[in-house]
């Protein structure tokens, strides 16, 4: 394969994944200090590993073991202020905070035959302890996720304590600063509660996963398999792009991450064959942000959906209604690349600048564990027991040939880098569990919920449209995990109370919440595809947010016909419903990208984008006016380029 093309260094891609996401900004640690932390990195990996073989142990010691392991590793590793990232030292500061995130966690384990006995009733040390642990988990997670879900927890603490002050609807009678704390830290409603519960089991399982999958070169793996499917075609490199960010979806568990280690290798190539910066950029940024929505993993929010959903909901019912708006998202994103590229005349690549297909399909088996796990998943098999296995048919697999064979020491890496990425998810979720304990105990979900409706009048679509305003506003600048829990705990119930099912609900304010990460003005992969592009960051998540309209458009389709997911239906409508919104997606995209068989007139675009959304929307008429626009705008495309191809002919 030719690499005449520039791409981004390993540390270019560490430099701008520092700049854009909080999660990658860590110490250098050497000496003492980086064997302190190496070990217990090692130590996290190995603790989450027994009591998952073993045995989880009771809610409060699995989970309180797994914070104080997360927030003394987070003291140590991310500084207090990302300039002092140069500093590979500990300060004293950070190293006192460590110590009182090991006492916070191990309070639990020390003291638990007297807390039970205490049925609820808190002692002085309780209250310092449980203060502390509040204070140390929003510091971790400014250091780890960033400030802005620091700043809501924030407000939701403030919220809860001045709760006769508030005013309008959200007003409520308040909450005392001790009972504050106990319900964060004595039971499991806050810190302690569902989000760092998943966390601790299969969260930390999958990204331990998705370390030994990286280390067997998967990763790379999925760029040469996409440049064999996709790279001749028209305008290859974009349609690799969105191919290979799929794939890394379904072990990435960040946007941002997704954008810099594919784009360092998808956006130069696009910008040598002619797309420009911004556009660049923008397959990339909306082709890795669409990998969240992917299952199996789904940035690690589908097990999240597991228990916030209930109702005896599997966590296989969910990958699976997830599965046809995640193909719909790219399958919109393929086919605006494909019309840019033929409105502005590109090829796909040569032959010599790709790699040798034989040895491409000769590592098909790196694709086995990811099989795997689907297949244990669908069996019924826990999804505890689907990780544990994955991870051991990975390390099997792996050894098929030398050069992906995981060593001894290459073993003890994935260890190490599974726990270090878990950091920033448990940060995140403890967070997030604040933020619940809130809303639990002030009722602000219905509240927030009934003023939503109040204020669209009762009517689905306008209630639908401010939810959308509300989840894309709330996700901006969260990781994942804390986006999902976030938007489903304040955004979620104003549907669910119209009647919507609840499945429908949760996905409809998590797509939201995702793409929050192209929609400007707050759009990190947006910028981070802009810094590898080399593009204008605003321009760039403007193309952003056009090429991913399908995120806009598909999660309004599955309310409206829950089918679309997977519910209640039968197979030939199933189909339809698939085909329809397929013609509708492409006469949208042709609409924005201005052009199908040859370019489109300003009144074609605009018949291409009203017909598309009525082969879209779910319904007898509107998909006749659909078929009747996709039909007339196809002929008369036609029409008038035979008629221009004949005037061109010399008589």
């Amino acid at each position: 394969m030719n690499n005449d093309y520039e791409t981004l260094t390993r540390e270019q891609q560490q430099a701008l994944m520092e700049k854009y996401d909080p999660e990658a900004g860590t110490r250098k640690l050497a000496g003492i200090m980086g064997w302190i932390v190496f070990i217990g990195l090692l130590g996290f990996s190995l603790f989450q590993l027994y009591t998952s073989i073993f045995g989880v142990l009771t809610a409060q010691l699995q989970r309180s073991i797994h914070l104080g392991f997360a927030l003394a590793l987070i003291f140590l590793l991310f500084p207090l202020r990302r300039k002092n990232l140069s500093r590979n030292r500990v300060s004293w500061l950070d190293i006192v905070l460590a110590i009182l995130a090991v006492a916070v966690g191990a309070y639990w384990p020390i003291k638990i035959d007297e807390l039970v006995l205490q049925a609820g009733q808190m002692t002085s040390l309780d209250f310092y302890i449980g203060l502390v642990a509040l204070l140390l988990v929003l510091e971790a997670t400014r250091r780890t996720v960033g400030l802005p879900i620091t700043i809501i927890a924030g407000l939701f603490l403030i919220y809860a304590l001045y709760g006769p002050y508030m005013p309008g609807f959200i007003a409520h009678r308040g909450i005392s600063l001790e009972r504050l704390v106990q319900t964060m830290f004595f039971t499991t409603e806050g810190i302690l509660g569902t989000p760092l519960g998943v966390s601790s089991t299969f969260i930390f399982l999958f990204l331990l996963f998705g370390s030994f999958l990286i280390k067997t070169g998967v990763g790379e793996y999925f760029n040469d398999l996409a440049l064999i499917v996709a790279g001749r075609r028209i305008g290859g490199p974009a349609k690799v792009a969105v191919f290979s960010s799929a794939l890394q979806g379904t072990i990435s568990g960040s946007s941002v991450a997704n954008v810099v280690t594919s784009g360092a290798f998808t956006i130069p190539m696009m910008k040598r064959l002619g797309y420009s910066k911004e556009f660049a950029g923008a397959v990339e940024a909306s082709a890795s942000t669409g990998g969240q929505l992917m299952p199996p993993i789904m940035g690690a929010a589908a097990f999240l959906m597991v228990e916030f959903i209930g109702n005896g909901i599997s966590y296989w019912d969910i990958a699976k209604a997830a599965a046809i708006p995640a193909v719909l998202y790219f399958t919109g994103i393929w086919i605006m690349t494909h019309l840019e590229a033929k409105r502005i005349g590109l090829r796909g690549l040569t032959k010599d600048e790709l790699p040798n297909k034989k040895e491409v399909f000769s590592k098909l088996y790196l694709l086995i564990p990811i099989v795997i796990v689907v297949v244990l998943l669908m069996s019924g098999m826990s999804v505890m027991r689907s990780a544990i296995w994955s991870i051991v048919v990975t390390v099997v697999v792996s050894a098929i040939r030398k050069e992906t064979r995981i060593s001894w020491k290459g073993f003890i890496e994935a260890l190490v880098d599974g726990a270090r990425t878990a950091l920033g998810v448990a940060a995140a979720t403890a967070c997030a569990g604040i933020i619940v304990g809130v809303v639990t105990k002030t009722g602000l979900g219905l509240k927030f919920a009934n003023g939503l409706l109040d204020f669209a009048g009762g009517a689905l679509i306008p209630t639908l449209i401010l939810t959308m305003i509300a989840s894309i506003i709330l996700g901006m600048g969260s990781p994942t995990t804390a986006n999902y829990v976030i938007t489903s705990t304040i955004a979620a119930p104003a549907i669910i109370l119209l009647g919507v099912p609840d499945l429908s609900a949760h996905l409809f304010v998590f797509y939201f919440g995702i793409i929050a990460d192209i929609t400007p003005p707050v759009a990190l992969a947006a910028f981070a595809a802009a810094g590898v592009s080399g593009g204008e960051p605003i321009k760039t998540g403007i193309n952003s947010s056009k090429l991913a309209i399908a995120a806009f458009i598909i999660p309004y389709m599955f309310v409206l016909s829950p089918e679309l997911l997977m519910i209640n239906t039968t197979i030939p409508y199933l189909i339809w419903l698939i085909c329809s919104a397929l013609f509708g997606m492409m006469m949208i995209g042709a609409g924005i990208i201005g052009y199908w068989y040859r370019k489109l007139y300003w009144w074609e675009r605009v018949i291409g984008g009203v017909g598309g959304l009525c082969l879209i929307y779910p319904g007898t008429v509107t998909d006749v006016i659909g078929i009747v626009s996709f039909i007339g705008l196809l002929i008369i495309q036609w029409l008038v380029k035979e008629k221009k191809q004949k005037a061109e002919v010399p008589q």
